[in-house]
């Protein structure tokens, strides 16, 4: 299994952030914030834990839609 991970940078918004998550981690509006806020604070926030082929597919999608807005969101997996 592996730890899909955003990382933190000065630039993406956080509402961008928090729209990432929701989209494509079904999570809710309070989850979102959470773990933006931890990603914000901390420098990384894990986004869900998944089978390796899933979380490559996640990572790759969510770079794919931050450079569609311009945004330089980083997304990491990580063995868990």
């Amino acid at each position: 299994m592996y730890k899909v991970v955003l990382l933190n940078d000065d630039y993406t918004p956080m509402d961008f952030v928090i729209t990432v998550l929701q989209r494509f981690f079904s999570l809710d509006t309070e989850q979102a914030t959470r773990i933006m806020l931890k990603v914000h604070n901390e420098g990384r926030g894990v986004c869900g834990i998944f089978p390796r082929d899933i979380a490559a597919t996640k990572v790759e999608q969510v770079i794919a839609f931050a450079r569609q807005h311009q945004h330089p969101l980083a997304c990491i997996m990580e063995e868990n």
